[in-house]
């Protein structure tokens, strides 16, 4: 009897000491970039804004900050996770540098295209390709061709618990040798190439890639075609959970 309460001392004095340890754990600090032109904000709670994934990812146990300052090893000292939503300017290249190097250091990136050009650089340093257009799509139309549900998903835990999404007005990517793809349009989407605004023979159709995910050194990045997946309005029950997933993904260690 003695020697099951001793054990059971033993035990109870592991268990707060490994409670005492978590407890003292700082929470991981996600960083948004705001110093881009970004309209989308996760201090502003209108329909467009991202105060609701702000709170999503705060509810998972993160401290979730924006800065608007350029983006510099100073600047990401200490981030566990940088996300770039939605840039109108396209990153200078000393800030480009510093990006990539706070990923090859091990840091997660996350970023959400409004239009391309202003990630084109960042892009095409982690090897992937964006199109000229949003893309359209004529299966799965929510309400206009550029407003479609992604259904052919890979498996990945960036899905888990999901079996669609909705994007709204997102451009196609494609990986190269350090990434992957994660989601698909049907075949029947397609990219205004020619830009007359209709589905002719000199427009790409076919499937097409609007999540991508990959490796660049000790890091991990996630990117998405489109940034409205994430915005207050369009937070309905699969795109949230779309949400909870990449806020597990971004607080990772």
């Amino acid at each position: 009897m003695k020697k099951t309460w001793r054990g059971f001392n033993i035990a109870l004095i592991i268990t707060l000491w490994a409670g005492i340890v978590s407890a003292g754990e700082p929470m991981p600090r996600i960083l948004f970039d705001q110093g881009h032109d970004q309209r989308f904000l996760i201090g502003e709670k209108g329909k467009l804004q991202l105060s609701k994934l702000a709170d999503i990812i705060r509810s998972q146990g993160a401290v979730v900050t924006a800065t608007s300052s350029p983006l510099s090893d100073d600047t990401l000292r200490g981030v566990a996770a940088l996300v770039i939503s939605g840039p109108f300017e396209t990153l200078q290249p000393e800030e480009l540098a510093a990006v990539v190097r706070f990923v090859e250091r091990g840091g997660h990136l996350a970023a959400m295209l409004h239009v391309g050009p202003p990630l084109a650089s960042l892009l095409d340093r982690l090897d992937i390709d964006h199109s000229n257009a949003v893309l359209h799509e004529r299966s799965n139309v929510i309400d206009k061709g550029t407003n479609f549900t992604v259904k052919d998903l890979s498996p990945n835990p960036l899905f888990a618990g999901i079996s669609r999404f909705s994007v709204y007005g997102g451009w196609a990517l494609k990986a190269g040798k350090n990434g992957a793809p994660l989601a698909h349009t049907s075949a029947e989407a397609w990219v205004d190439l020619d830009g007359d605004k209709a589905l002719s023979k000199n427009d790409a159709v076919g499937v097409f890639d609007v999540v991508v995910a990959g490796s660049l050194g000790a890091g991990r990045f996630i990117i998405f075609g489109d940034d409205a997946i994430f915005q207050n309005r369009y937070l309905d029950e699969n795109n949230r959970n779309l949400a909870a997933n990449l806020a597990a993904w971004l607080r990772e260690r």
